[in-house]
């Protein structure tokens, strides 16, 4: 902790040292360099560290050394290289070139001249996605013919796709890059790199790292086209059966219900499809941008008669990753345009459902005026059926009255209240029905 500063924050040293985290090789010339890129998915960080363990005198390789996703091990005639990224990891087997294995053999068996334990790249967890044998030399440039047959044929006689590497004040570059782009028998391709006298270590650690991070990140970046054509199909399905569920719905020839239903089942699976490839889709475009990253960095200058390594991967990488850019539109499209034919009809269906509580509300208004009426109605029958036990019982009590000796006249007298019991009755339930109000 500084005494002048506040207290760092707790990613500061880790962020800061990013900048380091991968730092280029010290290449001495002539060299091989063995690389294998696999890819990683399932595989723990402890299996690469056993792996690791196998080599001669690392049986006390310590786990954590391998925390910051970079180890350079220094083993008896090589270097090796170890890169965890998050999709793959990359081996890289430093030394010498072997005898033999200059410009002046053609196609030199490299894979029997590899240092690294008998079997040992065969035991690394994961699956292959780069293989690469990468030969660095030195060599004069002065005559681009002869310098070029001779690269051919080391590299087995085909079409080979060649670059001139730096800016120079007389226009040429300071190494050449050629390769064929094919894999061998073995599983391995190879590239060729022919420097001037004078090289430096770090300048050829550089243009190493670079051409191998070029094409790791280009066959990572194609990873994304099996994936797009496989989707092709189910994309072109979906957009048939939302055509027709469009149609259906503007003709209304399906019950609304009906159609949300398809509508549901529809986007469900093209958001399953987003869900498992949209992740792919935009990896392969990211490695797509960090190819063109390194082709700059490369600063490539054409040799006359061969393509350069940009002007190969514009041909070739650039419709393959168009590909994959069309179909994650396409996919991304087809979602808006489910999303959209859903809220249309499930607009369509609320106002339906909207008119028919409105029928409804109306029927049930109806009935309660027609429920008030009869209420109404019963209520006078009540009035007057309540007057008439009253009257009734008032009747029996002058009866009984006159009976006993009294001077009344039972009919005249009750009749007479007739009229006040019927109001008392009637005023009866009008309190009853403010009370009920209230």
């Amino acid at each position: 902790m500084s005494p002048f500063l506040p207290p760092n924050d707790p990613q500061r040293l880790a962020l800061h040292n990013e900048v380091h985290a991968r730092p280029s090789a010290n290449v001495n010339l002539p060299a091989l360099i063995t690389f294998v890129a696999v890819l990683n998915e399932g595989v723990a960080r402890s299996d690469e560290w056993d792996m690791l363990r196998q080599l001669p005198g690392q049986h006390d390789l310590d786990l954590a050394a391998l925390e910051g996703n970079f180890l350079r091990l220094q083993l008896p005639g090589y270097t090796l290289k170890w890169e965890r990224h998050t999709e793959f990891t990359r081996y890289s087997i430093v030394q010498a070139l072997p005898d033999g294995a200059g410009l002046a053999r053609p196609e030199p068996p490299l894979a029997a001249d590899c240092l690294a334990p008998q079997g040992w790249l065969a035991r690394l967890p994961g699956t292959t996605i780069a293989a690469i044998e990468l030969a660095m030399m030195n060599s004069e440039l002065a005559d681009p013919t002869q310098l070029m047959q001779a690269a051919r044929s080391w590299l087995g006689g085909g079409a080979v796709v060649a670059s001139q590497m730096g800016q120079r004040p007389t226009g040429n570059g300071h190494s050449w890059v050629l390769t064929d782009f094919e894999v061998r028998a073995d599983g391995v391709e190879r590239m060729l790199v022919l420097c001037e006298p004078g090289t430096t270590v770090m300048r050829a650690g550089r243009i190493s790292q670079r051409l191998l991070e070029f094409e790791t990140y280009r066959l990572m970046a194609l990873r994304g086209l099996p994936v797009a054509k496989a989707l092709g199909p189910m994309l072109g399905e979906a957009e048939s059966m939302l055509a027709t569920i469009t149609a259906r719905m503007e003709g209304q020839v399906a019950s609304d219900p009906q159609l949300l239903e398809q509508l549901v089942a529809l986007a469900a699976r093209i958001e399953r499809a987003t869900a498992q490839h949209s992740y792919r889709f935009a990896a392969s475009q990211a490695y797509f941008t960090l190819v063109g990253q390194r082709l700059a960095e490369l600063r490539e200058k054409p040799i006359p008669g061969t393509q350069t390594l940009g002007e190969f991967m514009q041909r070739r990488l650039s419709p393959a990753l168009a590909t994959v850019a069309a179909t994650a539109q396409r996919m991304a499209s087809l979602s808006e345009r489910v999303a959209r034919t859903s809220a249309l009809l499930r607009t369509r269906v609320d106002i339906a459902t909207e008119l028919q509580n409105q029928q409804l509300l109306a029927q049930l208004t109806r009935g309660q005026a027609l429920q008030l009426r009869l209420q109404s109605t019963v209520e006078g029958l009540s009035i007057a059926a309540i007057t008439y036990y009253v009257v009734s019982l008032l009747l029996y009590g002058a009866k009984a009255a006159k009976a006993a000796g009294l001077p009344v006249q039972p009919e005249v007298a009750v009749g007479a209240l007739i009229p006040l019991v019927l109001w008392a009755v009637w005023r009866t339930l009008r309190g009853i029905h403010a009370q009920i109000k209230l």
